[in-house]
C-alpha cells in the first residue's frame, strides 16, 4: 500500500513561514491564529498534492532480472515503468535483493526516457557465487506540485544463479576441443580410436596389423582392417567437496571455485565427446545431486545449478557423501572428486570409502597443489622459526603425498596440478581413460 510524506520543498517552505508566524504572534497576541494559515495551507496542498499523484497501477511496474550473473563480469537488471503523466525526475526506484549481487547502483534514476516510459538500470557486479533471490523494488514519485513523495514496496519473486564466467570457460574448451590441448592431450578422439568397432577398410602402410579382419579380407579377397572409435554415452560424474577446507581461498578465489570452474570444463568436453555427466555437491550431506545428463543442451543446466553449491563450513563425510552418490548409480561410472585433504583423520575416512567405491566405479581424485606449503618448505632458513615452519610444511606434504600414494594402490586415479591448471590436468586426464578403454 503506498504511503505519502513531504518533500524536502514542502518543508523548506513550511521552515521560512515559521519565523513569519512567530513575528505576528509576539507583535500581535490576539491575531495568532493568523499565524497558523500558512502550515494549514501548505499541508493542505501537501495532501492535495498526494492524490493527485499516480497510483501504483498507474505506474504498472515490470521488472526484467538476469537470467545469469557471472562473478567478476558486469550485468545489468531493468526496472520498466508507466509514467506518462509525470514529469522529469519526479520518479525513483531501489532494487532490494539477498544474495551476492554486487549493486553498484542501489537507487537508479532512469536511463531511458521515452514519452510514457521511464527504464531503470541497476548495475551489477557479483563479488562471488551463489544465488541471488529478488526481494522487492522500493519506488517514490512526487506529486504534480511537488510538495508530497508517494512511496511503494512491490515484492519481487524468482532468483538469479551467479556462477562462473561461462563465456571464458567456453571459448577455454573449444579451444582445446579443436586442436591439441596446451597440455599434451588431443581433446576428441573418435575414428580410428577407441575400442568401439566402427567400419572396415582398406589396409594402408602403417596401421595397426592386430586391427586386420583376416575372415573378411578372405572373404573378399583384399586386406581389409577394422577402424574402431572412440566408446561413447559413459557416465561421468563431477563429485566437488565443498566444504570447510576447500572454502580456503587459493590464489584470489576460494578452491571450490577452482573446482567447480574445473569440473564444467570437464563437463562441456564430456557432453561434447557423447558422454552423460552430471554434478554432485557435499560437505557433511549432499547438497547437489544432478544426475547424470544427455547432450550438450545438458551443460546450461550444469552451470545454472553450480551456482547452487555453497562455501560450506563443515568438514566433508566422505562415507555419507561418495556412499550416497555411489548408491544412486546403476552402472558402472566415472567420479571425478574434487578434493581438499586437511589431516590425517580425514585422509583415513576417506581412503576407507574409497576402497569400497572402485570395486564398481572408476574413480579419479583431482587435487590442487599446495602452493603455500611447498613455498613454506623451500623457503631459505634465515631464522630458527623459518626452519620450524619449513620442517612442518615438509612433514605436511609427505603425508599429503603418502594418502595420494595410498589411494593409487586401491585402484583410484590421481590428478595433481596447480590451482589455474586444474582443469586442463583433469581434462588430460579424462580423455587418457577413455583412450586406455578404462571407463
Amino acid at each position: 500500500m503506498p504511503t505519502a510524506y513531504p518533500t524536502r520543498l514542502l518543508i523548506l517552505l513550511a521552515a521560512a513561514g515559521a519565523p513569519v508566524a512567530l513575528l505576528v504572534g509576539a507583535a500581535m497576541p490576539a491575531l495568532w491564529p493568523i499565524g497558523l494559515a500558512w502550515p494549514l495551507t501548505l499541508l493542505a496542498l501537501g495532501l492535495l498534492d498526494a492524490a493527485l499523484a499516480p497510483g501504483l497501477r498507474v505506474l504498472r511496474p515490470r521488472f526484467e532480472p538476469p537470467d545469469y550473473l557471472a562473478v567478476g563480469r558486469a550485468g545489468e537488471a531493468r526496472l520498466t515503468l508507466n509514467v506518462q503523466g509525470l514529469k522529469r525526475g519526479r520518479v525513483e526506484a531501489a532494487l532490494e535483493a539477498e544474495g551476492p549481487l554486487g549493486l553498484t547502483v542501489p537507487r537508479a534514476s532512469p536511463a531511458v526516457r521515452g514519452d510514457a516510459e521511464a527504464v531503470f538500470v541497476f548495475g551489477l557486479s557479483p563479488p562471488r557465487r551463489g544465488l541471488v533471490r529478488w526481494e522487492a523494488v522500493h519506488l517514490r514519485w512526487r506529486g504534480p506540485l511537488g510538495l508530497a513523495w508517494r512511496q511503494a514496496r512491490t515484492p519481487l519473486a524468482g532468483e538469479t544463479p551467479v556462477g562462473s564466467d561461462i563465456r571464458r570457460l567456453e571459448d577455454e574448451a573449444l579451444r582445446m576441443f579443436a586442436r591439441d590441448a596446451h597440455f599434451g592431450a588431443k581433446v576428441q578422439l573418435d575414428a580410428g580410436e577407441g575400442s568401439e568397432f566402427q567400419a572396415l577398410r582398406d589396409f594402408q602402410t602403417g596401421m595397426d596389423r592386430r586391427a586386420i579382419d583376416w575372415k573378411q579380407s578372405a572373404r573378399h579377397n583384399a586386406l581389409l582392417a577394422k577402424e574402431f572409435r572412440t566408446e561413447r554415452n559413459h557416465q561421468v560424474l563431477l563429485a566437488i567437496d565443498c566444504g570447510r577446507t576447500m572454502s580456503e581461498p587459493v590464489n584470489a578465489a576460494p578452491r571450490v571455485d577452482h573446482a567447480i570452474h574445473a569440473a564444467l570444463l570437464l563437463a562441456f568436453v564430456s557432453l561434447r565427446a557423447g558422454d552423460r555427466a552430471g554434478l554432485y555437491g557435499f560437505d557433511d550431506r549432499p547438497r547437489l545431486n544432478t544426475g547424470a545428463l544427455p547432450g550438450v543442451g545438458a551443460f546450461t543446466v550444469l552451470h545454472r545449478e553450480a551456482a547452487r553449491i555453497d562455501y560450506g563450513e563443515q568438514e566433508p563425510n566422505y562415507a555419507l557423501g561418495l556412499t550416497t552418490l555411489s548408491a544412486g548409480l546403476g552402472r558402472r561410472s566415472l567420479i571425478v572428486v574434487f578434493t581438499e585433504f586437511a589431516d590425517s583423520t580425514a585422509a583415513e575416512l576417506m581412503i576407507e570409502t574409497v576402497s569400497r567405491l572402485v570395486r564398481k566405479h572408476l574413480v579419479l581424485f583431482a587435487v590442487m597443489e599446495d602452493e603455500e606449503l611447498e613455498t613454506l618448505a623451500e623457503a631459505e632458513p634465515l631464522t630458527s622459526e623459518d626452519v620450524t615452519r619449513a620442517v612442518v610444511a615438509a612433514s605436511l606434504l609427505r603425508e599429503r603425498d603418502l594418502v595420494l600414494a595410498r589411494l593409487r594402490r586401491l585402484g583410484a586415479h590421481v590428478v595433481q596440478a596447480r590451482a589455474e591448471a586444474l582443469g586442463p590436468a583433469a581434462l588430460n586426464a579424462y580423455l587418457d581413460l577413455k583412450r586406455r578403454d578404462l571407463l
